[in-house]
């Protein structure tokens, strides 16, 4: 009885010890350090809409994930969906494994999204995955499981100021006939945002916050209508039960620790900054969605955006069974072989001096795209064209030079010319052979390889500066 007592008490000062651990909050820049070194994280949208696959009524939907809206689906129509919601095929741990074999660091999955239905076992709201579906499970208790065994961190998307299942949230819309769902609750007058907040919002990211371990950010979207007094009281509300949870711009009113910029590689930001794209035209599992990004496009955007001192947050749709698209697979392998070799550039590597050199097309056309950052179903403005360019990253003192797409035998650096840079070393990554380089006034000249089949012609050069060797 005495040996039983003595493990009680070992086990309530473990317990007391992590609560406690969990209290202790970071400085701003301390609890932004490992989202800064990752640079890279796994966007996940599944939901609901992942099970009609682009179709309802026997045809192709408008609107994607979006459709409830776009079709002006009624909530009890739309939450049949969940009877025949049955991911058997779901696999938290092949998940976390594809994340980490393509060197992701974070994984951001949909705990709700628009439709507002919980994706997770919520006792707040019994419109959720646990209770409304014969799966009868909680995949984030899962994830949250693999996560931890595969060392990333587990982040929540959470729709902020739209949810269609809910009457209380109010259109952000010029006319009243926008985002909020008007057919079922048309009384727009009547809805009041608070009561929203006080039923459903707090006490749902309670139960994230709480049910999971630690979580790395909660990431909204959509805050419309929030005031700043709102947006304000839930951000103290999140770091009450875990102060060192990072908080996405989309919080709104100009709060939050980082600017998010959606299907668009630009850096609009003042400080930190994330992009997030789609692999092919939709965020959720699409089977009409056949326009897919080649690996080439997908590791040119990491570089990009990387170069220009941000994150990249690459989406995958998961099927309504649970799992991966095969071409969503075939393209994370394919970005984690190059990983392999390059990653040292780009896990907490900031911008150089320059972000880059030759053409400049793709920034001017993704310019108009990264005015708006809060966007309705596909709004996929990244460039497709593919040009051979240089970029650049920083780490330690040393300078990363990315050749990308080359067509020449020989790439031409302009600012690492002789009398801008004196160069003690330069080595490719991934290769051990000595590297044949030639620096005179008008550029540094690096030998580019020949690509080999199924080879991302991408290479980085990791040029150590005198001094710094």
């Amino acid at each position: 009885m005495k040996i039983k007592t003595i493990l009680l008490s070992c086990f309530l000062l473990g317990c007391s010890l992590w609560s406690s651990a969990q209290q202790q909050p970071m400085g701003t820049s301390d609890k932004m350090a490992w989202w800064s070194a990752s640079r890279f994280g796994l966007f996940i949208h599944w939901g609901l809409y992942s099970q009609t696959a682009g179709d309802w009524n026997g045809r192709p939907t408008r609107g994607g994930e979006h459709f409830m809206l776009y079709e002006r689906i009624p909530l009890q129509q739309y939450a049949q969906i969940a009877k025949d919601f049955n991911p058997t095929a779901f696999d938290a741990d092949s998940w976390a494994q594809a994340a980490k074999g393509a060197g992701m660091k974070y994984i951001v999955i949909t705990a709700k999204h628009h439709d507002g239905f919980a994706m997770f076992n919520s006792p707040s709201s019994d419109y959720n995955v646990v209770q409304q579906t014969p799966w009868q499970r909680d995949p984030m208790r899962d994830l949250a499981d693999a996560c931890k065994r595969y060392d990333l961190k587990l982040c929540f998307y959470y729709s902020l100021g739209r949810d269609w299942a809910d009457p209380d949230v109010p259109t952000n819309w010029p006319s009243k006939a926008g985002r909020s769902n008007f057919w079922d609750y048309p009384n727009e007058d009547a809805k009041d945002l608070s009561k929203y907040i006080e039923r459903k919002v707090k006490p749902q990211l309670h139960e994230l916050l709480t049910q999971y371990g630690p979580i790395g950010i909660i990431w909204f979207d959509t805050p419309e209508l929030f005031t700043k007094e709102q947006s304000t009281e839930i951000q103290q509300f999140i770091h009450d039960l875990q102060p060192n949870c990072i908080i996405n711009s989309r919080i709104g009113n100009q709060l939050g620790d980082y600017e998010v910029v959606e299907q668009s590689l630009m850096n609009k930001a003042k400080g930190k900054w994330e992009s997030c794209i789609t692999m092919s035209r939709n965020w959720g599992f699409n089977k009409h969605d056949t326009v897919w990004k080649s690996p080439e496009i997908l590791v040119r955007n990491l570089v990009e955006v990387v170069s220009k001192g941000g994150n990249l947050l690459l989406n995958i749709g998961p099927k309504g069974d649970g799992t991966f698209p095969v071409e969503s697979m075939a393209r994370l392998r394919s970005i984690g072989d190059w990983m392999n070799l390059n990653a040292e550039a780009i896990y907490g590597a900031g911008e150089w001096k320059i972000q880059s050199e030759g053409n400049q097309l793709h920034e001017e056309e993704t310019e108009i795209a990264g005015q708006q950052t809060i966007k309705d179903a596909e709004n996929d403005a990244t460039s497709k064209e593919i040009v051979s360019d240089i970029r650049f990253t920083t780490k330690d003192g040393f300078v990363y030079v990315f050749v990308r797409s080359p067509k020449t035998d020989f790439a031409a650096v302009k600012s690492l010319a002789a009398g801008q840079a004196r160069i003690a070393k330069i080595t490719l990554l991934g290769s051990k052979q000595k590297i044949k380089w030639k620096q005179d006034a008008t550029a540094l000249h690096l030998p580019v390889p020949s690509a080999t089949g199924g080879e991302i012609p991408v290479y980085v050069f990791k040029v150590a500066l005198v001094g710094q060797s």
